[in-house]
């Protein structure tokens, strides 16, 4: 009898460390303008903001509530202990690019961002009255004192401060709130012999601390941060409360528990040790940073030189074919559209909900929504459909991290509109981009839009997503069953193209998968490519392991989470690449080579267990030979990268593939796929 292979899985949140690593890469490429450099450098320490909110935050969370379901005490406490080291060591990297590589870039460009406690001699008296007209109203020290605990805001940064008064040289400890919600954290000062010059806040309050403390010795100052538990946790609510209990959650993420102490790696150890019992931090709590935190806000660095120092982004394209036609709807009637966002423009969606909006025979608008946008034209449009009469209805899911406060706002504001609103379903989460306009004339049901990415014209600008428009009776029945479902009017659907989690989609891969495996049996090829942002789901995994064993070929281009280890001898057929470019990589695509017959289906759902098990979720095909053969010909474009590109390799390290002698000529995804449509629509 074989022994059953063991099969090995990457950390979840040990991959998504490395994944973050890369995006950290990009602030180390020298050849992108320095502007670009800053704005990767502030991603990375946003999403390390966020990793410690949630993921590192329900590790310790499942410690202090005994909730050990899936993995032991011992196993979380490892995990944690690894994610400690693994950050650490990538904090030292962030440091040393910011202050060793981009800063001084910064200054061959004639812009200086001080770094040092002392200002030159011709800022001196600018940074001073700056300090005492603009900084000093907001400042209010308060003394650290064992047993008196003090709450520390997360997301917040503070100076914490040791002084000694001058006559007994007694140490006192206070701790400072950085106020750059009233000022810039980085102040302009008088350009000097055509050098701009700038200032962290920080550093303002630090040379001007003297004038706060008179008759103190000031004997140190350090930054400090914590990250606190921001996530949601609900149980199985009745859908008429959820809007209220969310909206009570929400509140309360503002003081959920320490996850990290995050404190200047320079200060003493007495002092940390000061400040640690002073508050209550634990070793495993402490994380190290450096003298400047809360460096997302990089992106807020002031550029005085324009476009010559950043990355300009393509403006996006129109679409001649529906420019050409009298209405989107005339389009879509005669062929179905992809659309390419953000390479073509997504004022094409907009347009057709809002001729949807205005059109006489539209009866009826369905739509979900999981991330709406601040001043959305989506949700405009919606609302003069009401106000024309039709009957609009909205599936907006609260349970969207950090973007619940904007639904539940344009929820509300959809509801005084007349619209009907559909709030989120007890234990899934609603993460479908669908929608379907139904219209009165006998014989033409109406169009559905189905698509990768949100309803969000703000994040259509940097997400790279993929959205088809079509009037096929089929994917318009299936859309409605999609509603059906979320409406409550349908338990068991049956759709005819739609793959839809939790009902058919994960026999259906699996089916899929399945038909690879015995191609290769036969003698014949088997062919997989699936992009997606997250590979997670161990079941799906296996399947891939089991079709790597039979000989399938497989690509899997993975921009986050990827737990499927490589270079194994089970996964020996198995390639993973890793794009981190201008655009986020968000689309989700997968391509069976089905014997010729060659099928791709795009979707919403990354293989997350979250998104395969708790979520509704679609997939679709593409069935026009013309379009087919596009997703197809970008998938190659995109294996081909060898500019952005990196191999994942079984130490989850990222391994550029232009330091690999292919021989092959530069090619950047991003910048081919552009210039691919710009042709196919010319």
């Amino acid at each position: 009898m074989m022994k059953k292979v063991e099969y090995t899985y990457f950390k979840r949140d040990v991959s998504w460390l490395s994944f973050n690593y890369r995006v950290l890469l990009e602030a180390e490429d020298k050849a992108a303008p320095v502007y670009e450099r800053l704005h990767f450098l502030a991603i990375y320490a946003s999403n390390m903001e966020e990793f410690y909110e949630i993921r590192v935050a329900e590790h310790r969370g499942a410690i202090m509530r005994g909730n050990f379901a899936s993995e032991s005490v011992e196993v979380i406490e490892e995990t944690l202990e690894r994610i400690t080291a693994e950050v650490n060591r990538q904090q030292e990297s962030f440091y040393r690019i910011f202050l060793d590589g981009v800063l001084p870039e910064l200054c061959r460009q004639g812009i200086y961002l001080y770094r040092e406690a002392k200002p030159k001699p011709f800022h001196e008296d600018f940074v001073r009255r700056y300090f005492n007209e603009e900084v000093f109203p907001f400042l209010s020290p308060v003394l650290i004192e064992k047993g008196i605990r003090t709450f520390i805001r997360d997301r917040r940064l503070y100076l914490v401060v040791r002084m000694r008064k001058r006559t007994t040289r007694e140490a006192c400890y206070m701790l400072i709130k950085v106020p750059y919600a009233k000022v810039p954290r980085f102040v302009g000062l008088p350009v000097h012999e055509k050098v701009h010059y700038y200032m962290f806040i920080d550093d303002v309050i630090r040379i001007n601390l003297p004038s706060v403390f008179p008759g103190y010795e000031i004997d140190g100052c350090y930054s400090i941060k914590i990250s606190r538990d921001a996530d949601i946790y609900l149980e199985e609510e009745r859908p008429e409360n959820m809007l209220q209990i969310i909206r009570r959650k929400v509140e309360k993420r503002k003081i959920g528990a320490l996850s990290r102490f995050m404190y200047d790696s320079a200060m003493p150890p007495d002092f940390l040790a000061t400040v640690c019992d002073a508050f209550g931090i634990a070793k495993e709590d402490l994380v190290l940073g450096g003298r400047y935190m809360n460096l997302q806000d990089l992106n807020k660095f002031p550029n005085p030189k324009g476009n010559a120092l950043r990355q300009v982004v393509p403006s996006p394209m129109r679409v001649p074919y529906l420019d050409r036609m009298p209405s989107v709807f005339r389009a879509v009637e005669r062929r179905d559209v992809l659309l390419h966002f953000p390479y073509q423009s997504f004022d094409y969606l907009i347009d057709f909900l809002t001729r949807a909006a205005f059109d006489p025979d539209v009866d009826e608008i369905k739509i979900t929504q999981y991330r709406v946008a601040e001043n959305s034209a989506v949700i405009d449009a919606l609302i003069h459909a009401a106000r024309n009469g039709k009957k609009v209805t909205v599936f907006v899911e609260l349970k969207a991290r950090f973007d619940e406060e904007n639904n539940m706002s344009a929820a509300e504001r959809m509801e005084q509109a007349g619209i009907r609103i559909i709030y989120s379903l007890p234990g899934l989460k609603v993460h479908a981009k669908v929608a379907v306009v139904l219209r009165k004339t006998p014989g033409q049901t109406g169009f559905a839009y189905l698509s990768t990415g949100n309803f969000n014209e703000k994040t259509a600008k940097t997400y790279s997503d993929t959205g088809l428009l079509t009037c096929d009776r089929a994917f318009v029945d299936d859309v409605g069953q999609v509603f059906a479902v979320l409406e409550g009017r349908l338990h068991e659907p049956q759709f005819h193209h739609l793959l839809v989690t939790p009902f058919n989609m994960v026999p259906e891969l699996i089916r899929m998968i399945q038909r690879e495996i015995d191609r290769v049996k036969e003698g014949r090829k088997g062919r997989v490519i699936l992009k997606m942002n997250g590979l997670h789901d161990e079941q799906m995994i296996d399947e891939l392991y089991r079709a790597s064993e039979s000989g399938v070929e497989i690509d899997l281009i993975v921009r986050g989470i990827c737990c499927l280890v490589p270079n194994r001898p089970y996964s020996r057929h198995i390639r993973i690449t890793r794009i981190v470019d201008m655009f986020l990589e968000h689309a989700r695509i997968w391509y069976f080579y089905n014997g010729g017959q060659e099928e791709v289906y795009l979707s919403s759902a990354d293989w997350m267990n979250r998104n395969l098990r708790r979520r509704i979720e679609t997939a679709f095909p593409v069935l026009e030979p013309a379009l087919r053969q596009e997703m197809i010909d970008m998938l190659d474009i995109q294996l081909r990268d060898n500019v952005k590109a990196c191999f994942i390799d079984e130490q989850l390290r990222n391994v550029f593939k232009c330091n690999l002698d292919t021989g092959q000529p530069p090619l950047r995804a991003q910048e081919a796929i552009h210039e691919y449509i710009r042709k196919r629509e010319s």
